[in-house]
């Protein structure tokens, strides 16, 4: 193994957790985002950390940015937004193209890059963010529909790259505190935690775990799956 890590959006919430979880064991990690402005400065000064500038939404960019990050073992899709504030009747073209770049067609062509240099050595793990949107539908329709493909996606290469030793698994996380409820109003907040047994969106840091574990230690029958993470609100 060669103990790397690419997290995408590893600069807040979930994927900054994540970022952490890979550098208790030692891995070397390779977190990709628009933005490191705000990213914990004892991370920037870890040496087993390279922070990498970019914009998952600049397709042809992603065969240089993997040429940049170089051979990882782990693959994280973790990046992806939402625009709440477009309605399904009223969704700008450019919208729609941005958010289905950035929350499916990137990581699809992630896990086809990188996936070549795994079967190479016969190991790897992938693990997609999802969402419970693409399991029940969303306000967003475009979020909704970039995430339920998603999670097709994470079957159909579990499927491609599982004999070559190589594990493809998603999380459906139901919502999670992070920048991302700045988008939602408090009266559809509120109206999500009632079905919620807990009575709490999650923390970053639990969405984190389950991700850490599909990266690392998932046996090989755990394959092709999607997580569900919603605290029993969508019970299948």
């Amino acid at each position: 193994m060669l103990n790397r890590v690419l997290v995408t959006g590893g600069n807040k919430g979930i994927g900054l957790e994540v970022v952490k979880k890979f550098l208790e064991v030692d891995f070397e990690v390779i977190a990709v985002a628009r933005d490191f402005s705000n990213f914990p400065q004892e991370l920037k000064d870890n040496e087993k950390v390279k922070t990498i500038e970019y914009d998952l939404s600049n397709l042809d960019g992603l065969k240089d940015l993997a040429k940049e990050v170089g051979e990882i073992d782990v693959l994280i899709n973790n990046a992806g937004y939402m625009q709440p504030k477009y309605t399904y009747d009223n969704y700008p073209l450019e919208a729609k193209e941005h958010i289905m770049n950035v929350d499916l067609y990137a990581p699809v062509e992630l896990m086809t890059i990188f996936s070549e240099g795994m079967k190479k050595r016969g190991y790897g793990k992938i693990v997609n963010t999802a969402s419970i949107a693409g399991q029940i539908g969303h306000p967003d329709i475009w979020y909704g529909i970039a995430k339920a493909g998603l999670i097709n996606a994470t079957k159909i290469f579990a499927k491609l790259l599982g004999t070559n030793g190589i594990t493809v698994n998603c999380i459906a996380p139901s919502p999670v505190e992070t920048d991302m409820q700045k988008d939602n109003s408090e009266e559809r907040k509120a109206e999500f935690k009632k079905a919620v047994p807990c009575g709490r969106f999650a923390e970053p840091d639990e969405a984190a775990e389950v991700i850490f574990w599909l990266g690392t230690d998932c046996p090989e029958y755990v394959n092709g799956t999607t997580m569900d993470f919603n605290n029993g609100s969508y019970v299948r």
